[in-house]
């Protein structure tokens, strides 16, 4: 409760009435975007799908305008205290510039949540830098090569680099920097190395999981003279947790190996957050296969979303074997200190834990994949024997038709006024129909009677 007779205490009042009506507004124009969306969702109307682009653009640009009057540490508190698809969407409208700042006030566990949420500009931060104060990673502004003469930089990062630029860095600094298109060799003399000048060489996969699809983006690390280099094409959220962490915990990093293997242990960490999300998935996926109401198009998402988790697993396997090899050869190159060993010792030891996960995700991933096509098996069988009992019930009545499309049955039925004979024949046909069908059904429930029986008998024996 604030008191506005406390020093600073009507300030704080107004910030807070100011914050409120700030997330009363936000939560006002998320609604209303919910509501129109859905109005303009179900009408019918020419050009349907533009329509509902301009009403949605309209709303987000009112909601980018509403978070730039915030500063950054309402935005923050804003953004925890939404929930949801709401703290997504209005995440997304957040500007880029302020994007890290925001970051770095949020909590651990919504800052991994923002991270994975909105893909990060790769083209504008082509270059980052970054040097150790007073115990931190600081990021300093690099535009031009005179930049680099003021700075003693622990790690350079650069994403999506373009040949010009990864030219003048290497010519600063004296070496050549890989092309990231090129890090596509698979063997280990070709992705670990130690060059003539005792620059180390490392090519690695990380994962990106996101929700349209996940893949493994290869990244390129050279140590040169204690700085760390890395190359890659895209963002990672690894890299951009990593940055947070440094920043705002002291003595994290210490120079360039420390800085790569955290990186590999915050990979490690996201795939094992990956393989969490596996297991949720998986585990409402079992009950949907086990659903026996479940038809053919529900068992073929099924299918479809297993398939994703797998494709997903896959990934991560390949991903923490890419980490184990990079290690084991900064290990076998003895190019670590004792206490950077024992790091590298606890990552092993998780990459070791993950591997039995995903194992066993495997197994989980075949069973469910066979119970889903058991069960689309037992539906074709179900069609299949409706298949066959309409076919036993009309093979009768094919004969007695054929008899009576014969020319004998005029003769039979001679003297007989045909109305009669007709109806008489039109009689029996359904008469051996209903037969059939009733003869079919009793046997049906006199076989589930002794299964019935049969299984009572086996319960109180066992």
């Amino acid at each position: 409760m604030l008191n506005p007779g406390e020093p600073g205490g009507t300030e704080r009042a107004l910030a807070e009435d100011r914050f409120a009506k700030r997330l009363a507004e936000v939560r006002h124009l998320l609604e209303r975007q919910r509501r129109v969306s859905g109005l303009v969702h179900h009408q019918r109307m020419a050009r349907h799908e533009l329509v509902e682009g301009l009403v949605q653009r309209q709303h987000l640009v009112e909601l980018q305008n509403l978070l730039r009057r915030l500063s950054i540490p309402e935005t923050a508190r804003l953004l925890g205290t939404l929930s949801g698809e709401d703290r997504i969407l209005a995440w997304r409208q957040v500007d880029e510039q302020a994007c890290d700042l925001v970051l770095e006030l949020a909590s651990d566990s919504l800052r991994e949540e923002l991270l994975g949420a909105r893909p990060s500009p790769s083209v504008r931060n082509m270059l980052n830098a970054f040097e150790l104060k007073d115990g931190r990673l600081v990021q300093v502004p690099v535009d031009t090569r005179a930049d680099f003469n003021r700075l003693r930089p622990i790690w350079v990062d650069l994403v999506a680099p373009t040949a010009a630029l990864r030219s003048w860095v290497g010519e600063h600094f004296g070496f050549s920097l890989p092309d990231p298109d090129d890090l596509t060799d698979i063997e280990t003399s070709a992705r670990f190395f130690v060059d003539d000048r005792g620059d180390v060489h490392l090519h690695s996969d990380f994962l990106l999981d996101t929700d349209d699809a996940s893949r493994n983006v290869a990244v390129a690390f050279v140590l040169h003279e204690d700085i760390l280099f890395s190359v890659r094409k895209e963002e990672l959220p690894v890299f951009r947790l990593q940055r947070l962490r440094a920043r705002t915990q002291t003595g994290y990093v210490k120079e360039g190996k420390d800085v790569l293997l955290d990186l590999y242990a915050a990979d490690v960490e996201y795939s094992a957050d990956s393989l969490e999300d596996i297991y949720a998935r998986f585990e409402a996926l079992g009950k949907r296969v086990l659903d026996p109401r479940a038809s053919d198009e529900e068992a073929g998402r099924i299918l479809a979303e297993i398939a994703r988790g797998e494709d997903l697993n896959g990934r991560i396997r390949r991903n923490v074997l890419d980490t184990r090899r990079a290690l084991s050869f900064l290990m076998r190159g003895k190019l670590l200190a004792a206490g950077q060993q024992d790091d590298v010792r606890q990552i092993l030891r998780d990459i070791e834990s993950l591997d039995v996960h995903t194992s066993f995700l495997f197994g989980k991933i075949n069973f469910l994949m066979d119970s889903t096509i058991g069960f689309i098996n037992i539906n074709q069988n179900r069609r299949v024997s409706k298949l066959t009992t309409i076919s036993v019930v009309f093979t009768p009545l094919n004969i007695v038709a054929g008899i009576g499309g014969m020319s004998e049955f005029s003769m039979m039925t001679q003297g007989v006024p045909w109305q009669v004979a007709y109806a008489t024949f039109l009689s029996a046909m359904i008469f051996i129909a209903v037969g059939a069908y009733s003869g079919l059904r009793y046997f049906e429930r006199r076989e589930r009677q002794r299964l019935h029986a049969v299984r009572q008998r086996a319960g109180p024996a066992q």
